[in-house]
């Protein structure tokens, strides 16, 4: 395929992509799968992903402030050690079986659509207000452990950071979703400065990458708004669904 051909293919898929991570999480399946398609290896491909992730966190969080939907003071507690476990997962990332990882992906999505069906107010919050809870020592512990696989591989880190804020520390699904673009932005350039330091970024790629990422990271973040967490729900349903496709029957 002629790399003009695969710059476009890829910028059209970023914006795909940003959508998906926006409002729920998964897309990055997609932008991986691309770039080693392209002749990436895995770790190339993972570093090369975080330049995308990077730019379409930032249209998210821009999209979410604007939108007065982001409770950043209270956001830090989560961030912080989201950010230090993400450093040591991303120096560690040099070896990825990407079918276990798959099967394993799909088993932690599957169980989170159940929670949301069994007892969905829990996540959609009934006045749009998130409850009271302090960050202690089991949310260092929590997001320190989501920041360090979302350093390691970044695929469906949405799901565990919407996990993480919603069931623990007690925010409606649409702020959820808001704290969870906010934090993978600020995590996102120190990763990538990891992957960097091993040589592990292809830059034409990530850039193109990237600009689709960016629009589709404020598609996404304007969606979420509009619609709310129903919407979003149903969103992660559907890219679930995809992804059972892909992993089972190879599509």
């Amino acid at each position: 395929m002629e790399l003009t051909l695969q710059l476009i293919i890829l910028c059209l898929a970023g914006i795909v992509v940003g959508i998906i991570n926006t409002l729920s999480g998964g897309g990055s399946i997609i932008s991986l799968s691309l770039l080693m398609f392209f002749g990436l290896d895995a770790n190339i491909a993972n570093g090369t992903n975080r330049v995308a992730i990077f730019f379409q966190s930032l249209a998210g969080v821009k999209k979410f402030s604007d939108s007065k939907m982001l409770d950043i003071p209270r956001g830090w507690h989560y961030a912080v050690p989201a950010l230090v476990g993400s450093l040591a997962g991303a120096w560690i990332a040099t070896d990825i079986n990407k079918q276990l990882f798959e099967y394993l992906l799909l088993i932690v999505m599957v169980i989170m659509v159940i929670l949301m069906f069994v007892n969905p107010e829990k996540w959609i919050g009934k006045s749009g207000e998130q409850q009271s809870r302090k960050p202690g020592r089991m949310t260092w512990i929590t997001f320190t452990a989501i920041g360090f696989y979302g350093g390691f591989v970044q695929v469906g880190i949405g799901y565990f950071l919407l996990a993480g804020l919603v069931v623990q520390a007690g925010y409606n699904l649409v702020k959820a979703n808001a704290l969870k673009v906010f934090i993978t932005f600020l995590y996102s350039p120190f990763t990538l400065v990891v992957f960097l330091w091993h040589n592990q970024v292809n830059w034409l790629y990530g850039i193109v990458l990237a600009l689709g990422t960016f629009s589709g990271g404020y598609l996404g973040a304007k969606l979420a708004v509009k619609r709310g967490a129903s919407f979003i729900r149903w969103v992660i349903v559907a890219v679930v669904a995809l992804t059972v496709v892909k992993v089972f029957w190879g599509f």
